[in-house]
Formats: structure tokens, sequence, C-alpha cells
């Protein structure tokens, strides 16, 4: 692992992650505004990013972060294992009771009303056909932060999936928590972006394939509708010019925000970018892919469209933090942000509990 990697850009993953969750949200004005022009032009008449203060009452994080919050605090208990599970569980009951205007999705809203943590088996849930959704993924970068090593990739698996399907059992959705996850941990390899679709494909959906198979759950449903995930991912690898993971990106000759709104929705599944498992870390690999450094393009790309913009923000402002910190990041976008404190105090013991020396008994396989 790159050992360049220091506990502030930890802190500024988490923290950033929110500020692209408020910023994408926009108290549900933009995260439901499904024109990406129409959204530039508004942002264009608040004086552009680096003129917003993302404050309370006019910025709140949405469900997205009160989520992978709860996933944070729960992974930096430092417990492994079915411990671990009833841990998260809990936090995401606990956590459903601050959504008043935070705009949960249905799917979350029904996970968590039937996981009965502490009970024998209470962290999985019946599944459920339509539990496609984004709401696993969006909550699962902080997994990766807890098992970045190349080495840990079962566990990050794991945990991916186990917390995933806790809402979204759905291939479609849970595999959306293992990409988020593993993009986290490989920017912090600092792995090329160019691999890192090669890598969910290649490496750790066979991985999840076969933990789903062993543990024995809703394994004949699941691998019914398995394919969609892998096809819609090998798709979007063929029309980067990205199937070999080396690049060079083949990126459209126009790619503004209307082109972009286009492309987003050819990636979705019901016609709202960034709303399934599949295309909300695939928006986020997008920009990140076509940003760099740039943490306005970033946001341009990633967190103004007319998509689900928070949730897809959400995960590229998390990479970006692990790649990049806070630099160029406008003071006002993060300095006062909600839950800030908490954040970056999960972020600390996430980063304390990923560099601690390897115990022998590291790799999480729950029976």
């Amino acid at each position: 692992m790159d050992r360049s990697v220091t506990v502030e850009h930890y802190k500024a993953a988490m923290l950033l992650s929110g500020v692209g969750d408020a910023l994408g949200y926009r108290n549900q004005l933009w995260e439901f505004n499904k024109s990406g022009p129409a959204i530039h032009q508004e942002l264009k008449e608040l004086g552009g990013l680096k003129n917003i203060k993302v404050e309370l009452p006019d910025w709140p994080v949405s469900d997205d972060t009160v989520l992978h919050l709860a996933t944070a605090e729960g992974l930096a208990t430092g417990k492994e294992g079915e411990k671990l599970l009833h841990e998260v569980a809990a936090r995401y009951v606990k956590g459903m009771k601050d959504m008043d205007g935070r705009a949960p999705g249905n799917s979350t809203i029904l996970g968590v009303s039937l996981l009965k943590p502490g009970k024998k088996g209470g962290y999985r849930v019946p599944y459920n056909p339509r539990g496609t959704g984004c709401g696993a993924a969006m909550r699962s970068m902080c997994i990766g932060l807890r098992y970045p090593k190349p080495d840990q990739l079962l566990s990050l698996v794991a945990v991916a999936v186990e917390t995933g399907r806790m809402t979204h059992p759905h291939p479609t959705g849970f595999l959306g928590a293992v990409a988020s996850a593993l993009f986290t941990a490989y920017a912090v390899q600092h792995r090329p972006i160019t691999t890192w679709g090669l890598g969910l494909i290649n490496e750790a959906c066979p991985i999840a394939k076969s933990f789903v198979q062993g543990q024995g759950f809703a394994v004949e449903e699941t691998e019914r509708d398995w394919y969609y995930f892998c096809d819609m991912w090998q798709r979007y690898l063929d029309l980067r010019g990205l199937s070999s993971g080396v690049g060079p990106v083949i990126w459209p000759s126009s790619y503004g925000p209307a082109e972009r709104d286009e492309a987003y929705k050819s990636f979705s599944l019901w016609g709202w970018g960034g709303d399934s498992g599949h295309d909300a870390p695939m928006i986020a690999l997008d920009a990140l892919l076509g940003a760099g450094s740039d943490w306005e393009e970033l946001m341009s790309r990633a967190c103004f469209h007319g998509g689900d913009s928070d949730s897809t923000a959400v995960i590229a402002c998390c990479c970006w933090g692990l790649l990049y910190g806070t630099q160029g990041v406008p003071e006002g976008n993060y300095s006062n942000l909600e839950y800030q404190d908490r954040l970056e105090r999960s972020a600390e013991q996430l980063y304390a509990l990923s560099h601690a020396p390897p115990q022998p008994a590291a790799q999480y396989v729950p029976h």
C-alpha cells in the first residue's frame, strides 16, 4: 500500500463525500432536478462553486451521508465477522431516525425496517427483486478505507456484500456496494484509474459470486439476476476504451452538461442516471477519469447533472479526497459541513485500524 496516503487523505475522503452529497442534494432541489444544464445555470447564479458555503440550513447532507456514517462508525469499532454485521445493522436502524428532510429511498426504508440486529441472522432480509437501487453503493466507500490492502480483498467484498444486501439484496444493488468500497481501496493503493472498472468485473465480482454461494443465502435468486451488473460494466468499459484497463479514455467529441445527461441516462436501469447500484459508481468513475485533480470539473461531472446527483457525487468525492486531499477545494465548501466532526473522527479511526499491524485472523469470513 502506498504510504503517501495519510490520515489527512482519509479525513478529506470522508469530508468531501459529505460535501458532494450536500451539494448534489441541495436540500432536495438538485437531486430531483432532471436537467444538468438547468443546475449549471442555477450554480452560475449562485456565483459558482467557489462562492457556496455548504452549511445548514440550506445545504444539509442527505440519507447518503447519514448511512455512510453509520457504516463507517460501525467499522470503526474494530469488530469483525457477524459481530460487525449486527453492529452495522443496528446503526442503520438508528440512522433511519435521522431522515427528516433527507429523502431516503424505498428499498432502504423497507430493508432497514426488516433488520433485527442482535437476533440470529438478523442482519439479513428476504430477497427483493426490486432492490436494485444505489442505496448500498452510496454508503459503502468507507469499507475500502477499512480494508484498503490488496490482500484484504476478500474481507472488503464480504463486508460490502453483507452490509449492501441488508437493504439491497439484488446483485445490481449490493454489487454497487462492492464497487464503491473497491474504488476507495484502489484510490488508497494509487492504482491507475483506467484499471478500476476492469478490477471490479474481473477480480471483485467473481469473489462476490463465490462468497454468496458459500453463504448459502438467496443463492438461486442472486445467480438468476447476476449478469446485468457485469454486462453494463463491460459495455461501459468498451465505450470508454478501457476493456484492457490501459486507455487512453475515449470521450465523445462534445461532453458538456446536456451530453452527459444523455450519456448517464444510457447507463441507467430506469432512465435516471446514477439511481442504481451499477451506474452510481459508474458515473463517479466517469467523472474521476474526466476531471483529474480539478475539483470544479469533478463536481461539474459527478454532482451537477440531471440524475441521482448526490449519490454519484458522494462516491466520486470520497475517491477524489483520497487522491488529492482538499487541495484546490474552496474552504467554504467543507469548513461548516453538517456532521463534519463525525466524518473526520470516523476517518481517523478507520485510518488507525487499517494501518495497525496485521492480526493472524485478519480475513473476514462469516459462517
